[in-house]
């Protein structure tokens, strides 16, 4: 090429081709043109088989003659000019507050059609999706399996109203119009929202405690004994809210609404506030313990329905225990028609589902087991007069049509705000994660904030229309799944079903027995009981994963569902806490005459640089770790630093770094004017920090790092940094690290984009110092 020197190449670079190992795209540019020195030997590349080119195995570039920018390039070279050159890119000022501000606003109040189209279309995904619908692949499956979660909604509606406390009919609604609002907000194509177990107990428990305070018995139908007491709270609570001529089932779904319309609240603040990274907080392990946990409190609360007898719905902690005690001294009082009924439908049941389980993939469609086994016992039960001539419990008249809407109390949404919001947090929980699982197994994506969103409206919308809380359920999504579901208008299908019963058919399960429904409820636990077979592998997994699994389990069974979850998140907290405290540490050891450092307890053959430390950190560098930070240094290195520059400090300048501490090797003596520069040649003269785990540093971390600095450098120690992010390297920028002179100069000195970098710069520092000394 013209102009160019003899014995050099030149390089053209494209800005990927150019970057320091380590770094990313954005961060590091290369001169577009520079003459570089042909010195490394074709040894040290491999032949292109295609080409007259070389192949470079550490950057996986084509080179066309031998060399690559990815080898190491000394300090001096660069400066010379007979090097590559490294131009940082700065960062552009960040906007002041008010400027952000501004333009946040203006962007936000910006009005135009196009825009107010964008806007509807992300509140009701339904109008993007259904414009590109192709009713040839998809129409047949959606309306197939919409069939059967219609069909499967409508025993297990009837059945969970048992759990939340109320009658049959305000569970039906919540299935019609969760199913209808989800398909016209949801983003998850396989997700089935509506009633769902563990959100149905934590209604009912609500429910039974306010109705205790009303002075109304949640195991009947009218007010409790009448004891002057509960007379008086009922009289007082009721005057109180203006409720005074509300029956028993009255009062219980004015509670139920008011819950679900604060816990609807929550969640679409949650969702306009873009809060849906909170549910993620909420790992899987302290959901399947909660799962768990409130399972058996389910099961726990349907005993008393199985063995058909009167126990009093007891509440607050150790409500399982207690319980247990009371079913077990009603034993002998158990309805015997009742028993028989539980028996033969839990066998049915079970048998079923097994079957199902094991020709799962030969069956297109699931078998309705519980629906066949309700209209069985239904027409037993009818027939057989079951009610009147064995005092079996059934489900009553259940009205057809649709109650006028009403808007909850607000003295009552005041009184359930904090079990409203442990309600939003696990309903919010399970939606987000279901759909996220389904989208991922699916190959698309969902917005969890528009999750918040949609789920949330499937809260406030029908909390004027008798309806309580509903989320995404695991069962019905998978039954969903499994039917050849392809879009969301399976869901209107399945509230068409529904919308059917409401108005038609309700009337025809007045002779259902609830111990029926309570079968079903039992049966339909299976899979959150089977979740404790997963702890000896979550165990050998992780101890602190499997850990919050039993505590939030135990907890839930031994306190409460509220309290269970609490303690989870709390556990979860500490885990992840305690695993940031304490992070892996190992001083770096360097593999032959290569660039390549890593532990020495991972690798073989790997040997240690002389006089230099380098010392790895795998995790964030914060308040709560430094300690950790500065003794697994201490402890590695062999030298208290602090207490050694105290000590120096202390005897004076002339004293060496290693006089009296626990470093190996001797000091040249105090006589020797190198002792205050450089420590003894069998100690390390510097300690590079391998950043490249560090994640984050706060104020803590930063101040640690300068008074490590100080510290070494009162010994004549340098220390160095490699590898750092651009976080890691703005929060130094910003808080003073680099000193003074803040340029390219100053930070090219002290921070290093490989381990090797900033080993080969201490090195020359080293024999600088030590040719300046030799010169004095």
């Amino acid at each position: 090429m013209e102009g160019r020197p003899e014995g050099t190449m030149v390089v053209w670079t494209a800005e990927r081709r150019g970057l320091w190992r380590g770094q990313r795209a954005a961060e590091l540019v290369l001169a577009t043109r520079v003459w570089v020195s042909v010195t490394p030997s074709d040894s040290d590349m491999s032949r292109h088989p295609s080409s007259d080119t070389h192949f470079c195995p550490l950057c996986r570039f084509s080179r066309g003659a031998g060399w690559c920018p990815m080898m190491e390039v000394s300090p001096e070279r660069t400066q010379q000019g007979r090097g590559l050159v490294l131009v940082r890119r700065r960062p552009p000022a960040p906007p002041g507050l008010r400027e952000a501000l501004k333009a946040r606003l203006r962007r936000s109040c910006a009005c135009s059609v196009r825009g107010a189209w964008a806007l509807l279309q992300d509140l009701l995904p339904a109008t993007r999706w259904l414009r590109r619908y192709q009713p040839r692949e998809d129409l047949a499956g959606d309306v197939l399996s919409g069939l059967v979660i219609g069909i499967v909604l409508v025993p297990q509606a009837i059945a969970y109203s048992l759990l939340a406390g109320l009658q049959p009919i305000y569970s039906l609604y919540t299935s019609f119009f969760a199913n209808l609002i989800y398909f016209l907000m949801g983003t998850s194509r396989h997700v089935s929202v509506g009633i769902f177990s563990l959100l149905c107990l934590m209604v009912g428990q609500v429910v039974d405690r306010e109705l205790l305070l009303a002075g109304f018995d949640p195991a009947q139908d009218g007010p409790g004994p009448g004891a002057n007491r509960s007379a008086l709270n009922a009289s007082a609570t009721m005057l109180a809210l203006g409720l005074q001529d509300c029956s028993r089932d009255c009062y219980a779904i004015r509670v139920a609404t008011a819950l679900t319309l604060l816990a609807g609240i929550y969640q679409v603040l949650m969702g306009v506030l873009g809060l849906g990274f909170v549910s993620a907080y909420l790992s899987q392990p302290l959901l399947d313990g909660f799962a768990m946990g409130a399972s058996v409190t389910i099961l726990t609360s349907q005993l008393r329905h199985l063995l058909g007898v009167r126990v009093p719905r007891h509440q607050g902690p150790g409500l399982v225990v207690s319980t247990w005690l009371s079913l077990l001294r009603s034993a002998g009082q158990a309805n015997l028609c009742d028993v028989l009924t539980s028996a033969t439908c839990l066998a049915v049941l079970l048998a079923a589902k097994e079957l199902s389980d094991r020709y799962r993939h030969h069956l297109k469609v699931p078998l309705p087991a519980e629906l066949l086994v309700i209209g069985a016992a239904t027409l037993v039960s009818h027939f057989g007069q079951f009610h009147e001539r064995f005092g079996s419990s059934v489900a009553g008249d259940i009205p057809t049509g649709f109650m006028a809407p009403h808007v909850p109390e607000p003295g009552l949404v005041w009184r359930v705000a904090l079990d409203a919001a442990s309600l939003a947090l696990v309903s919010s929980a399970f939606s987000i994660s279901l759909a996220e699982m389904f989208a991922r197994s699916h190959g698309y994506s969902v917005r969890a904030n528009q999750e918040l969103l949609a789920v949330g409206c499937c809260n406030v919308l029908p909390a004027f229309f008798h309806c309580f809380a509903t989320s995404a359920a695991l069962a019905k999504s998978l039954v969903k799944t499994a039917t050849g579901c392809r879009t969301q208008l399976s869901s209107a299908v399945s509230a068409a079903v529904v919308l059917l019963v409401v108005l038609a058919l309700a009337p025809l399960f007045r002779d259902l027995q609830r111990s029926v429904l309570a079968c079903i409820i039992i049966v339909s636990l299976r899979g959150a009981l089977r979740k404790v077979r997963d702890v000896p592998r979550l165990w050998r997994l992780s101890p602190a994963d499997a850990l919050v699994w039993v505590a939030t389990a135990a907890t839930c069974v031994l306190v409460s569902t509220e309290a269970g979850l609490l303690a989870g998140i709390l556990l979860s907290l500490l885990s992840l806490a305690g695993r940031t405290r304490h992070p892996r540490t190992a001083l770096l050891a360097r593999a032959g005459d290569s660039s390549f450092y890593g532990d020495p307890a991972e690798f073989e053959g790997l040997v240690p640089e002389p006089g230099v430390q380098v010392f790895r950190f795998t995790g964030p560098l914060y308040y709560a770790n430094k300690d950790f930070f500065l003794r697994s240094l201490y402890s590695l290195t062999g030298l208290n630093v602090g207490y050694a520059a105290a000590r120096r400090k202390e005897r004076g300048p002339g004293v060496g770094a290693g006089e009296g501490e626990p470093v190996e090797g001797r000091d040249l003596g105090p006589g020797s004017s190198t002792a205050a520069l450089v420590p003894s040649a069998t100690c390390f003269h510097a300690v590079v920090i391998d950043c490249a785990p560090l994640l984050f540093l706060d104020a803590a971390g930063l101040a640690t790092l300068q008074d490590l600095r100080r510290d070494y450098g009162a010994l004549g120690i340098t220390l160095l940094l490699a590898c750092c992010s651009p976080s890691v390297r703005d929060t130094l920028r910003r808080g003073g690290f680099l000193g003074e002179d803040q340029g390219d100069a100053a930070e090219e000195g002290q921070l290093f984009p490989s381990v090797h970098c900033a080993v080969q710069a201490a090195r020359a520092r080293c024999q600088e110092l030590v040719a300046t000394n030799s010169t004095l």
